[in-house]
C-alpha cells in the first residue's frame, strides 16, 4: 500500500505517485485498485531515494541511470550465459579429445638437402642449385 510505503521511506504519498509517473517504478494493482509494492519495488525505490537524497541527481538523471543499470545488467546475464556455454564446449571438446584424439600433431619427416649440377648454356658454365628432397 502506497501509505504504509510512504511512512517506511518517510516521503510522501504524492511523491510516489509521481515516481509512478515519471515510469521510475511500477508497482502492480490489486483488485481494488491498491498499489502493491514487490521487495523489487522496494529496491528500486531505495536506490531512487538514495540517489535524489544523498547524490542531488534530479528525477531525469535518475530515469538515465536506472535504464543504464537495467541495460548492464542484461548484459551481465548475457555475459554470464556466454561463459557457461563456452565451458560447456570446452568440456564437452575436452572429453571428445580425449577419446578421439584428432588434433594430435604429425611429425614431419626431414628431407636432406642435395646438390644438382644444371649446365648453363649462356655463361658456358655450370651452374649448382640446391632442392629440398
Amino acid at each position: 500500500m502506497i501509505s504504509a510505503v510512504a511512512e517506511q521511506y518517510q516521503i510522501h504519498p504524492q511523491t510516489l505517485r509521481l515516481y509512478e509517473r515519471e515510469g521510475l517504478l511500477t508497482p502492480s494493482r490489486s483488485v481494488g485498485n491498491t498499489r502493491l509494492y514487490t521487495d523489487s519495488d522496494l529496491e528500486r525505490l531505495e536506490i531512487i531515494l538514495k540517489l535524489t537524497r544523498e547524490l542531488g541527481v534530479n528525477l531525469a538523471g535518475v530515469e538515465i541511470i536506472l535504464n543504464m543499470r537495467q541495460k548492464m545488467e542484461a548484459m551481465q546475464r548475457q555475459i554470464e550465459e556466454f561463459v557457461t556455454t563456452l565451458n560447456q564446449e570446452l568440456s564437452t571438446r575436452a572429453r571428445t579429445e580425449a577419446v578421439e584424439p584428432r588434433n594430435m600433431l604429425i611429425p614431419v619427416v626431414a628431407r636432406a638437402v642435395t646438390r644438382t649440377t644444371v649446365p648453363n648454356p649462356a655463361a658456358g658454365k655450370r651452374k649448382t642449385m640446391q632442392s629440398g628432397r
